[in-house]
C-alpha cells in the first residue's frame, strides 16, 4: 500500500511542471550563476561556498514549498477527500507524500552534485556525514510543508509558502552566508531550519568539520514540532 501510494504521489509531482521548475531549475540556475558571477563576494573556491547552500535550497523547494502547495490544492479540489473515502488512512497519505518527496530530493541532489563536480567542486569533508543532516532537514521541511498545506486554504498557502521560502533564504543565509550581517540576524537565521541545515552542510562539505550540536538540535526540534502539529491538525478538505 505504501509503495503504491508513494508512486501515485510521485506521478502527481512529476506532472506538475511549475513545481518541478521551482524544485530543480531554480537551484541549478543558482548553482551555475553564483559560481561564475563574481559580483557577490564569496570565499574561494566559489563552487565550494555555493554547493552546500544550493543543496539546502533544493531540499527547501521540494520538501516545503512544492509539497505545501500541492497538498493544499489536493485538498481544495477534493483529491485528498476522495483518497480518504477510498480507504487511504492519514498515516498512509502522509507517508506516501514523504517517500515521494524523498525520491525527488535524491534525484535533485545527484544531478546538482554532478553539475557541481563538473564545475570543479571537491568536498573538503566526508560526504557521508552530510547524509543524516539532509535526512533530518528533509524531514523538518516535509513536516512544515504538510502542516502548511494541510491546514490552510490553497490561495493562502500559495502566497505564504513562497513568502516563507524567500524569507528563510534571506534570513537564514541559505545561498549566501551572512558573514557580514549583524550578530542578532545571524543568531535568528541559525534558528530557522534553512539556516541550520545550510550552516551544517558548510561545516561538513566546505570546512571539513563536524556540524555544530546547536544546528542539529534546531533541525531536530523543527522536525518534532512540525510533524506533531501536522499529524494533529491535518485536514482532508
Amino acid at each position: 500500500m505504501l509503495r503504491a501510494h508513494t508512486f501515485f504521489e510521485l506521478r502527481l509531482l512529476v506532472r506538475n511542471g511549475e513545481q518541478l521548475l521551482l524544485a530543480l531549475v531554480i537551484p541549478l540556475a543558482a548553482l551555475i550563476g553564483l559560481t561564475y558571477f563574481t559580483g557577490i563576494e564569496l570565499q574561494e573556491p566559489r563552487i565550494a561556498s555555493v554547493t552546500p547552500g544550493i543543496w539546502t535550497l533544493a531540499v527547501m523547494s521540494t520538501a516545503f514549498t512544492s509539497l505545501a502547495i500541492s497538498t493544499a490544492f489536493d485538498r481544495r479540489y477534493g483529491t485528498a477527500k476522495r483518497l480518504a473515502a477510498s480507504g487511504v488512512q492519514r498515516w498512509l497519505l502522509l507517508a506516501g507524500k514523504s517517500c515521494a518527496i524523498g525520491i525527488v530530493i535524491v534525484f535533485q541532489l545527484v544531478l546538482l552534485s554532478l553539475v557541481a563536480v563538473i564545475l570543479g567542486w571537491k568536498p573538503q569533508g566526508t560526504v557521508v556525514w552530510a547524509l543524516p543532516l539532509l535526512v533530518l532537514g528533509a524531514a523538518a521541511f516535509t513536516g512544515l510543508g504538510i502542516l502548511l498545506g494541510g491546514t490552510l486554504r490553497a490561495e493562502a498557502v500559495l502566497a505564504l509558502a513562497n513568502l516563507i521560502w524567500l524569507s528563510m533564504i534571506a534570513i537564514g543565509g541559505v545561498v549566501i552566508p551572512l558573514t557580514s550581517a549583524p550578530r542578532w540576524l545571524d543568531v535568528v537565521g541559525q534558528l530557522t531550519p534553512g539556516g541550520a541545515l545550510s550552516s551544517s552542510l558548510r561545516d561538513v562539505l566546505q570546512h571539513g568539520q563536524s556540524p555544530s550540536a546547536s544546528a542539529v538540535l534546531v533541525l531536530a526540534a523543527w522536525t518534532v514540532l512540525a510533524w506533531g502539529a501536522a499529524v494533529r491538525w491535518f485536514s482532508w478538505q
